[in-house]
Order: C-alpha cells, then sequence, then structure tokens
C-alpha cells in the first residue's frame, strides 16, 4: 500500500446552540449544525511531505484530529495505515507520531530527558533503539543544553525542538504536525525545518503540515492542499499553482551599461535605477524563458534574477477569485 493516508467524501458537522429571539432568552436557543469539514477526499502517499493550508476555521484542526483519532467522522471513509483511526485508535497511536504547536506531550514539571525516558516504556520502545534516535535528535536539534531543564523552563523553541524528538522517538511512519513553528524566532523555525527536511529524506517519514506559515510550505513541501470552508479548493505542486494564480513576476537585469527602459510587449517597466531595471509580467502571457532571451537579444547583461509571487499572496488570490 503506498497511501498512507486516505479520505473519502469525509465530513464533520457540530451542533451548535445560539441564543434565540422571543420568550425568555436563557430559556429560548436555537440550534444550528456547522460542517467543519465538508466532503474532504484525499490520499497521501508514503514518504510525502504536504502542506495543509487555510484561514482560521477552514477544516484544518479538525482533518487532523479525525486522521489521528480524536475525533469521529460525522461521515465518510477515513483511513490512515489502513486503519480505522476512531476505532483502532491504540494500534495507530504506535505508528504516528503527532505535534500541535499549542499544546505539549511533555511533563512540564519534569525534566526533558524523563519525559524521553516516560514515552520509551509507553511506546515500548527497545533500549537500543531508543538510544540511537535520543543520540541522533538530540544531536541534530541541540537539545544536549537543556535535557536536564524541567520543560516548564524552557523557551518555546526549545519546548517544541523537544516535542518533534518526543514524537519521533517510537519510529512513526507519518508525522502529523500542527502549526509547529507558531510563534518561534527565526532561528528556531530553520533549525526546525532542516530536522523536518532530514526525517522526510532520510527516514521516509510521511509528513503533514498544516500551518499559517506559508514559508514553511515554500521551504518543506512540493504539495499544497488548500481547504475553505471545510472543502478542498486546491490539490496540487506549488509550481503550478503559481502560474495558475500567481499574477506577476518580476525579471530583474543588470545592463553592462546604464540605457533606456527595455521595451518588450506585454512588459511593464516598473523601475529603473542606472543599469539595473525592473521588468514586471505576467508567466501565462509570456513564459520567463522567452522574455530572458528577448531581453538579451536586445541589450548586454550583467546579470539578472527572477522574483516569483509569494506563495501567500498566491492563496490569498485563491480565496477572492476562487478556483
Amino acid at each position: 500500500m503506498t497511501d498512507v493516508v486516505h479520505l473519502q467524501d469525509v465530513r464533520k458537522t457540530f451542533r451548535v446552540y445560539r441564543r434565540g429571539g422571543g420568550g425568555l432568552p436563557r430559556l429560548r436557543r436555537e440550534r444550528t449544525t456547522v460542517a467543519a469539514v465538508d466532503g474532504v477526499s484525499l490520499d497521501i502517499e508514503r514518504a510525502e511531505m504536504v502542506g495543509y493550508v487555510g484561514p482560521n476555521g477552514a477544516g484544518k484542526s479538525t482533518t487532523v484530529k479525525m486522521l489521528t483519532g480524536i475525533l469521529a467522522p460525522s461521515s465518510g471513509d477515513v483511513r490512515v495505515l489502513g486503519l480505522e483511526p476512531m476505532r483502532q485508535r491504540v494500534e495507530l497511536a504506535k505508528r504516528i507520531g503527532v505535534v500541535f504547536g499549542q499544546r505539549t506531550q511533555l511533563w512540564w514539571d519534569l525534566p526533558l530527558s524523563d519525559s524521553f525516558e516516560l514515552l520509551r516504556h509507553i511506546y515500548r520502545i527497545s533500549l537500543d533503539r531508543y538510544r540511537t534516535n535520543l543520540e541522533t535528535f538530540t544531536g541534530v536539534l541541540d537539545l544536549a543544553p537543556f535535557l536536564a531543564t524541567p520543560v516548564r523552563q524552557l523557551s518555546l523553541g526549545q519546548r517544541m525542538r523537544g516535542d518533534l524528538a518526543a514524537a519521533l522517538l517510537h519510529d512513526p511512519e507519518i508525522l502529523f504536525l500542527d502549526e509547529p513553528t507558531i510563534g518561534l524566532d527565526v532561528i528556531a523555525k530553520a533549525r526546525i525545518r532542516e530536522f523536518l527536511a532530514s526525517v522526510n529524506a532520510e527516514r521516509g517519514t510521511t509528513v503533514l503540515l498544516t500551518t499559517h506559515d506559508m514559508d514553511d510550505i515554500e521551504r518543506l513541501c512540493k504539495r499544497m492542499l488548500v481547504i475553505d470552508h471545510g472543502r478542498v479548493i486546491y490539490d496540487g505542486d506549488l509550481d503550478t499553482i503559481r502560474k495558475r494564480f500567481g499574477g506577476e513576476s518580476v525579471l530583474v537585469v543588470d545592463l553592462v551599461d546604464p540605457g533606456p527602459p527595455i521595451s518588450v510587449d506585454g512588459v511593464r517597466v516598473e523601475r529603473v535605477d542606472g543599469p539595473r531595471q525592473w521588468l514586471r509580467f505576467r508567466r501565462d502571457k509570456i513564459s520567463a524563458a522567452d522574455l530572458v532571451a528577448e531581453v538579451a537579444s536586445r541589450v548586454q547583461l550583467k546579470d539578472l534574477a527572477i522574483s516569483d509571487p509569494d506563495i501567500e499572496d498566491v492563496v490569498r488570490r485563491i480565496y477572492e477569485e476562487g478556483v
């Protein structure tokens, strides 16, 4: 089986009670049904690293909670590693790792190393395997300086690194990450991204990453799922979504000598600063390769660079325009 995650027409609804009008307000309530996940179907193959993005309330966390057995779907088929998460939750827990950015699986008043030792017994990890994994994660995540520190005294970045190690000690086949870099500084984010990339590449661990940080997606994932109002509105690679919704790109050229603005059909010269010019163009109208060739045939180039639209702007455009 290559698919480690399978969802088919999955729905999750919640009943919400609101104060109704008329009569005594404390006694009259109106019940409404809210669809947090509304007909999601997707498959994730083994060793994929997939970004799952969407605005607050779109259904990202609800999906992850159904995949990990925390919530039961209202309807549809959910399978993770061939198991039904809610019905086979204990068996599934032995084979998956989970990190929620706002919560921790570490023991608050114990040193970090003691939390790892307790998890070794909970997951029944062999001593040799435990020592090998702990040594690897300690080196890669730089855990040594605070292994003896109580978890409550760790910084957010240190705790997140500890949570990642804890989630991977038992060699899970798939790792679910819900906002793993939220609130972290640039250095802590970079360290965690490097670690996740190495785990995916070297161990073949499948990763599903939900995040609001588009840099996480750009640096880690080749495939992106976009969810809005409980429905997946895009499933594909980042290059395709940029070409389809990315709007305009910018070609920055450095000429050998300063010259007048370069005139090319369908291209707008946005700015000229001495020998450097910024040419804005739409990739659906002209390819970057054709534009570079056209410019090079007209002027002497010293250097050039292409700036693509930020993926966050791309996603915002999808929400505004629809698919």
